[in-house]
């Protein structure tokens, strides 16, 4: 396997706890959880395991300024914000939205860490602008670099490759992986790991906000693509990713009854936060699916908490909670 390069910051490994009351509670499979929001950086985060590659791809190619995007309340704007300083880079921020008059929770965070945040309208008005912000950096010589959505680039897509490795040294008898999923890059290199390393099981990512068949494409190519990184490609086709997109028509950001189940769920049985956006919708669905039997009672589920958790104190969020 080839080395890539990568700067080991975050807290690794992160534990595996066994959710008992939560399964007993729920009559189903027992479920274990992956505590990916103790990975150290800014309050933790899955976007930690991904920036220690993408970090070291950038300062490799000489970067100076990291450029990224995101909704308001962003896990992964948050997350680089802070690499960006623990690095002393710079940090560009493009956020859809206007800036609130006061800010709370992820924002906050931004802001405490030094990042410049440029609002946009719109998903579209976001692309052009960070297009047109990563040109002039490079017309004033200040070697920007751009971080994808998500963190998700086949570099990123690295960090979750060597997490399935992770996770089998601690524990290798699960039957599931469970976890939110939406830019794809976390699911992709839970897949890439799992063919490298040997898991056995099934990795059922829960869409956040994409389609089944969206998922499928930009998981499987990269997937594919991050694994020429460490050497011979494996071709991943849409066929071998399992996407559930049944629990995401509300749309991005927006709590129904089942999000709200699931976050305090977790907090009476178990103490556990999730945030209400992406694992409050991957707990959600998770919880629907062993409702109505798809897993059975036998089967061990190991539910990735991905963060995100600073999300509940945004205002946003607090009136529906």
């Amino acid at each position: 396997m080839k080395q890539v390069p990568r700067i080991k910051f975050a807290n690794l490994p992160t534990p595996i706890e066994e959710l008992g009351r939560l399964s007993d509670e729920l009559k189903g499979p027992h479920i274990y959880v992956k505590r990916d929001d103790e990975t150290g950086l800014a309050l933790g985060g899955n976007k930690t395991r991904k920036l220690e590659f993408l970090i070291a791809d950038a300062l490799k190619k000489g970067a100076q300024t990291l450029i990224t995007a995101g909704a308001a309340q962003s896990n992964h704007c948050r997350q680089t914000a802070a690499a960006a300083a623990k690095f002393g880079l710079k940090c560009i921020l493009v956020l859809n939205g206007e800036r609130p008059d006061e800010l709370t929770a992820n924002l906050l965070l931004d802001e405490l860490f030094g990042a410049r945040i440029m609002w946009v309208a719109d998903r579209k008005d976001r692309e052009h602008v960070q297009e047109e912000a990563f040109k002039k950096l490079q017309d004033d010589g200040e070697a920007p670099y751009f971080v994808p959505y998500g963190g998700s680039s086949p570099v990123g897509a690295l960090g979750y490759a060597f997490a399935v490795q992770e996770a089998l040294r601690q524990s290798p008898k699960f039957d599931w992986y469970v976890f939110g999923t939406s830019s794809g890059g976390t699911q992709a290199g839970l897949m890439l790991g799992a063919r490298l390393f040997g898991f056995k099981g099934k990795v059922l990512g829960i869409s956040i906000d994409e389609s089944e068949s969206w998922l499928k494409a930009r998981v499987s190519c990269l997937a594919s693509d991050a694994s020429e990184l460490l050497g011979k490609r494996i071709d991943f086709s849409p066929d071998d990713v399992m996407a559930n997109d049944s629990y995401c028509k509300a749309g991005y950001g927006v709590l129904t009854d089942a999000e709200k189940e699931a976050v305090h769920l977790f907090a009476r049985t178990e103490g556990l936060l999730l945030d209400p956006v992406y694992t409050g919708r991957a707990a959600a669905g998770m919880i629907n699916l062993i409702r109505k039997g798809f897993f059975t009672p036998d089967q061990k589920i190991l539910f990735w908490n991905t963060g995100g958790q600073p999300a509940l104190f945004a205002d946003k969020y607090q009136p529906y909670l």
